[in-house]
């Protein structure tokens, strides 16, 4: 790694952290900033689940009282080991996928995901309604954990946009208000992640010396992101984050076909 190159993966995961702070998304740049570095892709996605796994975690310590509901109680055991089990199956998957085959995926994912984000506000002002007027009840429970199972193991697999399907999953299963369900989010992503990165950790496809860099960048932009949240405007961010997430789809598209 030249100092060019951790120059530019420390400002992509400034940059990165500080948007997930105010809007998501940050993975749109952290990620494909590793395959610009010449990290091949399966290395990559591994390495930016590492480098951005802390910041999950400080986020799920400011939710921690609201998880503390009768409801969230019940709930979050079976939903972890759901996780759990999701998250070994898709990073598994992912240690078994050719690096060739991962990159012709690339841009099929990234513009997934981006396709996502641009519905998250629809998907979001929809679990807000089921927070508050209650959700459906009958909704069985066996439903809600395969749910869990099939997002858990998309999070192993790649990941990107995952929590907006997290947060319907929740209302689906009347978990309470949005802030609970804001701190069940992000801890049962960082769990599924954390398995996730035992594997990965394990396979030895994570570059260190480039995760370590992005994630000491990642931790000053989400204590900065998270400083300046309220002075920025989230639409904005949003904005920018779907402009990025196209951006860098329709790039891998055109080297892809090139």
């Amino acid at each position: 790694m030249s100092l060019n190159e951790a120059g530019s993966l420390f400002l992509a995961a400034l940059a990165a952290g500080a948007i997930n702070s105010v809007a998501g998304g940050g993975s749109f740049i952290s990620f494909p900033a590793l395959l610009f570095v010449r990290i091949p892709p399966i290395s990559a996605n591994a390495t930016n689940t590492a480098a951005m796994w802390p910041g999950t975690i400080a986020s799920t310590v400011a939710y921690w009282r609201e998880m503390r509901q009768p409801r969230v109680r019940k709930l979050l055991p079976p939903l972890l080991l759901t996780g759990f089990a999701g998250g070994i199956i898709g990073a598994s998957i992912l240690l078994k996928t050719p690096q060739a085959t991962f990159m012709k995926m690339v841009p099929w994912l990234l513009l997934g995901a981006t396709l996502l984000f641009v519905a998250s506000g629809r998907i979001t002002k929809w679990v807000r309604m089921q927070s508050e007027h209650g959700g459906r009840r009958s909704m069985l429970f066996a439903a809600g954990l395969a749910l869990e199972l099939v997002i858990s193991i998309y999070i192993g697999y790649f990941g990107a946009g995952a929590g907006i399907l997290v947060l319907a999953m929740l209302a689906l299963l009347d978990v309470g208000n949005i802030h609970a369900m804001n701190g069940m989010k992000t801890l049962l992503v960082s769990a599924v992640n954390l398995v996730a990165l035992v594997l990965f950790i394990h396979a030895r496809v994570i570059v260190w010396p480039e995760a370590v860099v992005m994630l000491v960048g990642a931790a000053i932009g989400g204590y900065g992101g998270a400083y300046y949240a309220q002075k920025v405007d989230p639409a904005l961010i949003r904005r920018l984050v779907i402009v990025i997430g196209f951006g860098m789809s329709a790039y891998f598209f055109i080297i892809q076909f090139a």
